[in-house]
């Protein structure tokens, strides 16, 4: 019997799968390229790219300035706003009369410019005083005069009373202004209480004494 079967295999004409080759048989695939070996890793690293650019994106605030199809243009968002601008414009237009009308009414509002005092006066003891006698006591000019020149002044003289009609009682003429503190004090050393002021002497401070 197992004769007769391998006279019915020999009948028949040998092909190539009567004779197959050795190792494994089946379909499988050839050695790739390297070009597509390679494939995988660069898409890995482009994804990793774009993710990065888009975070930075966010995070930097660049991706909003993105304009996208269906967002409204600048322009029109500027032409929107361009009534509420000239609106705004001409308010001060309003205003500036009345900023104008405030103006005259602010001047009276400023301080008066106040008067400069008058310089302060001081005692000349270098000036010239003359005592005159109208007591008809002898020497009682001489010794007032001495009593000045002890407090200090140093051009004092002592004579008569003879410029016509006497006072009533005891006074100190000064010639100027600026000798009025010079006769005060000249008259409180004598105990004279009547200080008046005289253009008809030739000597900045005269002392007339009475009785």
């Amino acid at each position: 019997m197992a004769r007769r079967k391998e006279n019915a295999v020999d009948s028949y004409e040998k092909d190539a799968f009567d004779t197959p080759p050795a190792g494994p048989v089946g379909v499988h695939r050839g050695k790739r390229s390297f070009s597509r070996r390679a494939m995988p890793f660069v898409a890995v690293v482009i994804l990793a790219a774009l993710a990065g650019l888009l975070v930075w994106g966010i995070y930097s605030g660049e991706i909003a300035k993105i304009h996208m199809p269906w967002q409204p243009s600048a322009t029109s968002s500027q032409s929107a706003s361009a009534p509420a601008k000239s609106s705004s414009s001409a308010a001060p237009s309003t205003s500036a009369p009345a900023t104008a009308s405030q103006s005259p009414s602010a001047s009276p509002s400023q301080p008066a410019q106040t008067s400069q005092p008058a310089p302060q006066q001081t005692v000349n003891k270098s000036a010239a005083v003359q005592v005159l006698n109208g007591t008809g006591v002898t020497g009682y000019a001489g010794r007032q005069a001495a009593t000045l020149r002890q407090s200090g002044y140093a051009s004092v003289t002592a004579s008569t009373y003879s410029m016509g009609q006497p006072p009533a009682a005891s006074v100190v003429w000064y010639q100027n202004e600026t000798d009025k503190a010079t006769a005060q004090d000249v008259a409180s050393t004598l105990g004279i209480a009547n200080v008046e002021q005289s253009a008809q002497i030739g000597t900045p401070v005269v002392v007339v004494l009475m009785s």
